[in-house]
């Protein structure tokens, strides 16, 4: 079994940053990609970033290019987002996942509140 967690979060201005740490326990070694999706109030769920376990650069989302890096601990099963330059329109609660392999299987964290205040 796996499971996410993520932390961080809170309330900054516009321009400012945050970091975002979402710890992975259990059986990590079945995880092939770990990342975070956003939702805003009264909007979908959408996808911010993401890497595969197994190498390869990671993805961004088109809005958050630039401004947004994942990064992980290799050691400690965790992935960081920083979040720099932060804009109103990043208000959201983010959510951690991860992907098990040889399965349809996506684990969620619990959601974590970003506030960006112009």
């Amino acid at each position: 079994q796996v499971h996410v967690v993520e932390s961080g979060g809170g309330s900054v201005q516009a321009g400012g940053s945050l970091r975002l740490s979402c710890a992975a326990s259990g059986r990590t070694g079945i995880i092939t990609v770990m990342g975070w999706f956003r939702q805003a109030p009264g909007k979908e769920r959408e996808f911010v970033a993401s890497f595969r376990r197994s190498g390869g650069g990671p993805n961004y989302a088109d809005a958050v290019q630039g401004r947004f890096t994942i990064s992980r601990d290799r050691a400690r099963d965790t992935v960081y987002l920083q979040m720099n330059n932060l804009e109103s329109e990043d208000t959201a609660v983010y959510y951690c996942y991860a992907d098990i392999r040889a399965s349809d299987v996506r684990l969620w964290g619990q959601g974590t509140q970003v506030t960006v205040s112009s």
